[in-house]
């Protein structure tokens, strides 16, 4: 199959792309071709063929053009919080308890994403995330308030995340996006697997099929959500190994073998999952043609340092260096070559991935809760010995008598 890139993902994999405007973004379904490790089982039915039933579905609030028009106060310039290819996302405000339009800096605040007018590949993916959104509720997907279907105008209404993307917080440089510490990312990462085994464990599995770090959304606490089902798809049911579908995604992110083949299962989903994971355990972005020559492509030129303890020091993240044990960086590294590796049965399922982050964080806050106890005992031997020697009365010898007389 040939592989034709749009204009859009040369602009995700181009240098220049800092990632500023992707705290909301999505990516434009470019075609290629031309809380614990237990995962809760939901019941959601096939996704419905018209646009009638997935809104009559959903647990949704209907809003309108003129409440959300108010309530982005006008969808303003200044309160964009991204671009995307099929939209803008404006940030707003509506009362808590009737979500009507709310004054700036009071009630509930809210990303509202509009559409635009003209895009046809931006409804189906609205629909989309209507259909699974509306239905779907975990700790782990971003909220999905309601939306606006009126006229030409169509919205969607999303809690709003303070923290943006992880995207921002890995690759940005300034002072408002200091880089994330080896904890925060190993939370992040468990939480977004967190939210892909909780979709793959549906009664209906559904694979996400976007994932990348712009679609990672982070609360005031970093507890990582995963945003934007424009691309969702309903995984093989009955006896079928596979989906067979257009090639669609962020290049970088998707596995060779659904490029190649058309092929999606939930091992597609699996192999983004690792490109997320080696660009936080490095810093590096999936595709930098900043890099040196060989250095472009983030899975190609990792792999062969990640099962290797003398050379991976070459991938980690040098801005976090110090704050992990090289056997949790070595964790991490060997789960990442698992789940990009080029034969998908060899790679994890998602609920595997949760279980192995969770005790490489439950072995890291062991380890953190001994250092704090080491520090402990060596504080109160100092305020022990300290205590000794100012309370210590000193015997000086009396003087000899003097020889003299």
């Amino acid at each position: 199959m040939g592989i034709c890139l749009s204009s859009r993902i040369k602009a995700e994999s181009s240098p220049g792309h800092t990632g500023e405007n992707s705290k909301y973004e999505r990516t434009n379904g470019s075609d290629f071709s031309k809380s614990s490790s237990k995962v809760l089982s939901v019941s959601v039915p096939p996704t419905p063929r018209s646009e009638g039933e997935i809104l009559q579905a959903s647990n949704l609030k209907s809003f309108s053009f003129a409440d959300l028009k108010m309530a982005t106060r006008n969808f303003r310039p200044d309160s964009v919080l991204g671009e995307g290819g099929f939209g803008s996302v404006f940030k707003g405000w509506i009362d808590e308890n009737s979500f009507a339009a709310a004054k700036a800096g009071t009630g509930m605040v809210i990303a509202a994403k509009k559409l635009h007018q003209e895009s046809f590949q931006g409804h189906r993916e609205w629909l989309a995330e209507v259909n699974y959104l509306g239905q779907f509720s975990h700790p782990h997907l971003v909220k999905l308030i309601g939306y606006c279907l009126e006229d030409e105008h169509r919205l969607l209404v999303y809690e709003f995340m303070p923290r943006g993307s992880l995207e921002n917080h890995l690759f940005r440089r300034g002072s408002y996006f200091q880089p994330l510490s080896w904890s925060l990312r190993l939370k992040v990462a468990l939480g977004a697997a967190k939210g892909l085994a909780f979709l793959h464990n549906a009664e209906t599995k559904v694979i996400y099929r976007d994932l990348k770090t712009s679609n990672i959304l982070l609360d005031s606490d970093y507890n990582a959500k995963l945003s934007d089902f424009g691309l969702a798809k309903d995984g093989p049911t009955g006896d079928k190994s596979h989906v067979s579908t257009r090639v669609l995604g962020t290049y970088g992110y998707a596995a060779p073998e659904y490029l190649a083949t058309g092929h999606l299962t939930a091992r597609s989903d699996v192999y983004s999952f690792g490109v997320v994971l080696l660009e936080m355990i490095s810093g590096r972005r999936a595709i930098d043609k900043n890099k040196p020559s060989g250095e472009h492509k983030l899975v190609e030129w990792a792999k062969p340092y990640l099962a290797n303890k003398r050379k991976l020091f070459r991938v980690l993240d040098n801005r976090i260096e110090g704050q992990y044990s090289m056997d949790e960086a070595h964790g991490v590294a060997t789960l990442a070559l698992r789940c990009i590796s080029v034969e998908p049965k060899l790679r994890p399922t998602m609920e595997e991935i949760v279980k192995e982050l969770e005790q490489l964080q439950d072995s890291k806050n062991v380890e953190n809760t001994r250092n704090k106890m080491s520090d402990r005992k060596r504080q109160r031997r100092r305020s022990a010995g300290d205590a000794i020697n100012k309370n210590t009365i000193h015997a000086y010898p009396k003087p000899s008598a003097s020889p003299l007389k």
